[in-house]
């Protein structure tokens, strides 16, 4: 694939950790301005020059990085504009909610054993009570004063562990005018409980919600499942796809009279995933539960799986344990065997991959995919027309980390590509340098990068926004 080299023009500085960067135009302007929201509550824009506060909700947002050393994957995770925001005035928001901390779902950490089927069939219990936190996604509205307020809560969900809740998580579909929520599959490692994969729980999902059809329920229950849902509810959603372990949101790319779909897949051990697809039949959620009720499956032609909890990308998920005759070497067990071979010729293929281990000169190994974008300007030739991604940080780079920028294109024959590492000029000096968030503009013409210079979301003030440019 050709070389690239961009450069990294600073917007802003010394801000908390970003979690989304879009662009919209606010109400009686003409020209659009750069929205930032950081993990911990606040979301700021860019306006003549300065940086200026939106909304801050940091007191409704529960205490981050009282646990982990620092790192925390709650908080404010979703933003979106409606796509007649500049008329309505409406905008939606993802974040886990203030004082709903609980115990988690397991009281140890969960690793799958393939020779002990207990571990292969764990269930969620005693919901109510063992969980780790409580994720709202909620309506807010730009009054004529300018102040943002609160309209409605759209769902209330309860999360087994306090990982794996999707970032950038909220985006408007331009084909269809739906809100799609991507969740995560809930959190731990290797999905204990294998929410991704039932259709009826919330978790490990792409979801499209009507936020048009008003259902006069200002306050949804609490709830894990679709079918906990009130019929009210139910009827404004549909699985999109279902399969998801972690994900940096959904973004689409205009081609012809239809838009490609691009998702990352955070991986659990070996590979970081994009995948891509144009065509999809999503299902409504009455007729999940319906044909749950039933005992019966629901229609699934066009319906998305990425396969998680069993295909990590391309490849069965992996589990290293001792040999039995040997405990000086190690053995990579597929971990959940029967489902790997079931989902095998049903879940979508990734465009490409990169790993988590690869000597090759020119790619890089990889920790976690923190952005996928598609990028349709002129200024940048070199990735016109390509879908371009970040990764957290480097392993090789060490002791001042540096994420990674990439691209990858789609193939007309729709058989998966490589990928190419992006050159950036940027200096970091003697800061680490994770790549948290990638972002871009409405028509997709620029592409805004978030840096951090901390992996702990307690570390304040350390985010710089950068444009990428020539």
């Amino acid at each position: 694939m050709t070389k690239v080299k961009v450069g990294l023009q600073p917007i802003v500085s010394k801000i908390n950790l970003p979690t989304v960067l879009k662009t919209t135009i606010l109400p009686g302007e003409s020209h659009e301005r750069l929205f930032i929201a950081t993990q911990v509550g606040e979301i700021f824009y860019i306006g003549d020059s300065s940086v200026r506060t939106f909304l801050d909700i940091r007191a409704r947002i529960l205490k981050l990085g009282a646990s982990g050393g620092g790192n925390d994957e709650r908080g404010l995770l979703g933003l979106a504009f409606h796509p007649e925001f500049y008329s309505n005035g409406l905008f939606y928001l993802h974040y886990s909610a203030a004082g709903t901390q609980g115990p988690g779902a397991l009281s140890e950490s969960f690793k799958p054993d393939p020779c002990d089927p207990e571990t292969l069939n764990l269930k969620w219990i005693n919901r109510e009570n063992q969980y780790d936190h409580i994720d709202t996604v909620e309506e807010w509205i730009l009054q004529s004063n300018g102040q943002p307020q609160k309209r409605r809560t759209l769902l209330n969900l309860r999360r087994p562990f306090s990982n794996h809740n999707g970032f950038n998580s909220l985006n408007f579909s331009p084909e269809t005018g739906q809100l799609v929520l991507t969740t995560g599959d809930g959190g731990s490692g290797y999905d204990p409980f294998n929410l991704s994969q039932d259709d009826l729980e919330i978790a490990g999902k792409i979801i499209e919600i009507d936020v048009g059809k008003i259902t006069n329920i200002n306050t949804p229950p609490i709830v894990t499942r679709f079918n906990e849902l009130p019929s009210a509810i139910q009827e404004t959603l549909a699985v999109m796809a279902k399969g998801v372990r972690n994900i940096p949101g959904i973004t689409f790319q205009r081609y012809y009279n239809q838009y490609i779909k691009y998702a990352g897949n955070v991986g659990q051990r070996m590979v970081e995933s994009i995948f891509s697809f144009i065509h999809y039949k999503p299902i409504p959620v009455p007729q999940l539960v319906q044909a749950s009720f039933m005992n019966s499956e629901p229609d699934k032609e066009g319906f998305i799986n990425f396969g998680w909890r069993a295909w990590e990308g391309d490849f069965p998920a992996l589990i290293t344990r001792s040999c039995s005759n040997n405990t000086t070497m190690n053995e990579n067990t597929i971990a959940y065997y029967n489902e790997a071979v079931s989902l095998s010729g049903s879940r979508l293929q990734p465009l490409t991959s990169y790993f988590h281990k690869d000597a090759r000169p020119d790619k890089f190994e990889g920790t976690a995919i923190t952005g996928v974008q598609a990028y349709m300007g002129n200024r940048i030739p070199g990735l016109t027309g390509s879908v371009v991604f970040t990764d957290f940080a480097r392993k090789e780079s060490q002791p001042q980390v540096r994420g990674v920028l990439a691209y990858t294109t789609v193939r007309l024959n729709g058989q998966q590509n490589d990928f190419s590492v992006i050159q950036t000029d940027y200096d970091f000096g003697s800061q680490s340098a994770y790549y948290v968030n990638l972002g871009t503009n409405l028509n997709q013409s620029s592409l805004y990068l978030g840096v951090y210079g901390s992996r702990k979301v307690t570390d304040f003030n350390q985010g710089t926004i950068f444009e990428i440019v020539p």
